[in-house]
């Protein structure tokens, strides 16, 4: 057997049966499913079980751990040459399986990763995370591929690596946040070849709302520091850029509001405000554009400063706790955060 699709699953039996869906539609056919169920209270066991007849399927259940060591226990029962790593949110397109099929036949490599976009079914919040998640003007440089800012490091969302590989360098670790480019790191250090596979793209739902969208990016920024201590020198210029948004905001309303108390009869204040405006209007009329709906181009300034000021406020404390106070990774942050 060429692939096997390991899926971690929380509480989301809704998601996994969209997603079990898709690969019974898949025109590829060589690769079994290993679903593992990480101490959900509500399980997905009745939906794999529909699937039975029509997938080579392994349902797993374990004890809540986190999402890298589901996917450890996973890929221990997986069978594949190849391990695709997928979030129980994700949609596939029918032919998802046979453009990793084709990268690999035409370039093989060790770990590889794809794009995410969003499906017409997705409603207009998440169509609007998924523009602030992918645009170059807010962090979409920071996710790499092609045509981005950084080196391309494959995303647990959507990521593939050889079975031996996998097991040679342990799978991913017990971190809570940024676990999965943790792995990526590891693997390029160890001298293994990793690179986007452009046409293996899938649907990625990702956070429903914005408060829940809020805690995954502030998380993020918390990853990028712990990161940097277990990687050193992997914290670009790129990376900081939501933590130096994050103060120049906070930074020009301070001064606005001191300019309009010291000038109560002047207009003055709306000068520092001029840069926010104008990136209000930058992703409200891109998006727009991208869209074609006004209404998703609204969500997504909403999207946007969540997104940037979340990350940006997660690095912060994450400095502030890491850095200064000097906490080590797991006493600094030991409540779980995610939904």
């Amino acid at each position: 057997m060429k692939y096997s699709v390991v899926i971690p699953v929380y509480n989301r039996p809704d998601e996994v049966d969209e997603l079990l869906e898709s690969l019974v539609a898949q025109t590829e056919k060589d690769f079994e499913v290993v679903v593992v169920e990480d101490g959900s209270m509500v399980t997905c066991r009745e939906v794999v079980d529909k699937y039975t007849s029509r997938l080579q399927i392994n349902y797993l259940e374990k004890e809540n751990s986190g999402p890298g060591p589901a996917r450890n226990y996973g890929v221990s029962h997986a069978q594949g040459e190849y391990v695709l790593i997928l979030d129980s949110d994700c949609v596939l397109p029918a032919g998802y399986m046979a453009a990793v099929d084709e990268e690999l036949r035409r370039q093989p490599c060790d770990a590889f990763g794809g794009p995410d976009a969003a499906n017409e079914s997705f409603t207009p919040i998440q169509k609007a995370i998924n523009y602030s998640m992918t645009s170059f003007f807010t962090t979409g440089g920071i996710r790499g591929g092609k045509k981005k800012m950084d080196k391309f490091y494959p995303r647990s969302f959507n990521m593939g690596i050889r079975r031996d590989v996998y097991n040679e360098l342990g799978g991913f670790s017990k971190m809570r946040f940024g676990e999965d480019i943790d792995f990526s790191y590891r693997i390029v250090e160890a001298g293994y070849t990793s690179r986007l596979f452009p046409e293996a793209w899938v649907w990625h739902k990702r956070r429903t709302d914005f408060d829940k969208f809020f805690k995954q990016v502030f998380n993020s920024g918390i990853a990028r520091i712990n990161l940097e201590k277990r990687h050193p020198g992997t914290m670009k210029l790129v990376h900081m850029l939501p933590m130096v948004f994050t103060v120049g905001v906070i930074a020009l309303i301070v001064i606005a509001l001191i300019l309009r108390f010291a000038f109560p009869d002047k207009s003055f204040f709306i000068i520092p405000l001029l840069p926010i405006i104008l990136f209000i209007l930058l992703i409200f009329c891109d998006s727009t554009m991208r869209t074609k709906s006004v209404v998703i181009g609204y969500y997504s300034v909403i999207a946007a400063f969540l997104q940037l000021m979340g990350y940006g406020f997660g690095f912060l404390k994450a400095w502030w706790l890491r850095c200064v106070l000097g906490k080590d990774e797991f006493t600094a942050f030991e409540k779980n955060f995610y939904d």
